[in-house]
């Protein structure tokens, strides 16, 4: 069934065919494959023989080297260096055709062209290899990372186990995990990774590790300046590393970083026997070469944690400064909505106020209107005061603030009658008093203001003050 870039498997194998044949341009990548109707295989078959046609014409006319070589899977399976059950199947199709077709890869240089010192010896440039093409992304695209992860652990755990039983405890420090693994720590800690493939087999390999891998020199150097990762060619990881970096002989070693766009630098790479100063002096090459690029990332990452530290500063500065501001903002809102109250309450109590004022003028008015309405009634109800005469009593009063009334009644008025006269006179208001007699002492109270004036013992004549009862 014929396949799409717009889906998940259309992508990997766009971008797998691209990190295999080196194809910059998506688009032509794209149209290469879906006329092969999207088959990776018989894509990349025809683009590289293509390609190697054009090397076959490069090379008649004196061109560039070729970095193909004959399929090392057969060639390792040949010389007994690898397990029988490791072929290029166990990669998986895709990624025994990435082994078996990754020249192009090879092909790509950063800084000056490659140049070789004496036999299987690189150095001088930078080739950078795609992550695809050296088929350390094809368990992850399967789904099987961890299992990859796992594998890889195992594999370098038991190298080091082994080596360790071989040659002793002093050598590099060979990390115990994945390849990839290793380079990622490389990179965390700005340095190269060393790597060692390891061919027990091979008769320079023992010689190698004691007297140039082991020395004390080169364990130093390695561990002061180098990650250091190696792998057994008999075990899947080694095994695939041998193929991806193309040894041909052993001892191989190399030096290798990250780069960016999942893509590994391969620095330099040394095969063959070596002796423990020929191998120092190439690894120094490679650092005092290239460890400008180690500083130079070394200075790019403390910039970015500068700028990130900086960037959290400014924003934890800028929240103190919001947090401030919002405080400031809620504790002036606090005060509006507590001056508004205020003022509310304030209108409101002035409201009460001027309403108890009124109200109070008013219960005045009509409580001295009602008064007025009294005193009125009361004068009204005495009569006309009469003249002197045998039956007429003549009443003095004495009044609370000293002022003094006198008043005319007949003898055959009630007590009652001099009652109503103080309150036609408007000066008691409405306090409760009673009228009372000095000598002797009479309080003449409501029980005798129905007796007359006579009965009362007033007449002809009567001298009161007036009592005013306690509230």
């Amino acid at each position: 069934m014929a396949e799409s870039a717009s889906g998940e498997q259309g992508q990997e194998k766009l971008q797998q065919f691209q990190d295999v044949t080196g194809v910059n341009d998506p688009l032509l990548a794209e149209q290469i494959l879906d006329a092969h109707q999207w088959d990776l295989g018989a894509a990349v078959g025809t683009f590289m023989d293509k390609a190697g046609v054009e090397a076959s014409r490069a090379d008649a006319r004196g061109g560039t080297i070729d970095w193909d070589t004959p399929d090392e899977t057969t060639g390792l399976l040949e010389r007994g260096l690898v397990p029988a059950s490791v072929s290029p199947s166990h990669y998986g199709a895709s990624e025994g055709f990435v082994l078996q077709s990754s020249r192009s890869n090879y092909d790509r240089y950063q800084g000056s062209s490659t140049t070789f010192e004496g036999p299987g010896e690189f150095h001088g440039g930078v080739v950078n290899l795609g992550l695809g093409a050296l088929g350390l992304h094809g368990s992850e695209r399967r789904g099987n990372q961890v299992s990859s992860i796992s594998l890889g652990t195992a594999d370098a755990e038991a190298f080091l186990r082994k080596f360790k039983q071989e040659y002793g405890k002093v050598h590099p420090d060979f990390q115990t995990s994945s390849f990839m693994d290793a380079l990622r720590l490389a990179g965390q800690q700005f340095k190269f990774l060393f790597v060692y493939l390891h061919s027990p087999e091979h008769p320079n390999t023992p010689l190698f590790c004691e007297r140039t891998l082991c020395s004390d020199s080169i364990v130093q150097f390695v561990n002061e300046n180098f990650v250091a990762w190696g792998g057994d060619v008999r075990e899947s990881d080694g095994f695939q590393m041998s193929n991806n970096l193309k040894a041909s002989t052993y001892p191989f070693c190399a030096v290798v970083m990250s780069s960016n766009n999942q893509r590994i630098s391969l620095l330099q790479q040394v095969e063959g026997p070596r002796t423990a100063e020929e191998l120092m002096s190439t690894l120094q090459r490679v650092v005092e070469e290239q460890g400008s690029v180690l500083v130079a990332s070394r200075v790019e990452e403390e910039e970015r944690q500068l700028n990130r530290r900086l960037r959290e500063e400014q924003d934890a500065a800028f929240q103190v400064a919001l947090q401030a501001d919002q405080e400031r903002e809620r504790l002036r809102q606090q005060e509006v909505a507590k001056k508004v109250t205020e003022e509310a309450e304030e209108e409101l109590r002035k409201k009460r106020d001027e309403e108890a004022a009124r109200h109070a003028i008013q219960e005045t008015a009509e409580r001295e209107a009602a008064l007025e309405q009294r005193r009125l009634e009361k004068a009204m109800a005495l009569g006309v005061e009469p003249e002197k005469g045998p039956d007429v009593t003549q009443v003095l009063v004495r009044m609370p603030n000293g002022n003094r009334k006198e008043r005319r009644f007949q003898s055959s008025s009630k007590v009652s009658a001099i009652y109503d006269y103080i309150d036609s006179l408007g000066t008691l208001g409405i306090i409760k008093y009673d009228l009372v007699t000095n000598f002797p002492r009479v309080v003449y109270g409501p029980e005798k203001r129905c007796l007359t004036l006579k009965e009362a013992g007033l007449h002809p004549h009567a001298s009161l003050f007036v009592l005013v009862e306690d509230n």
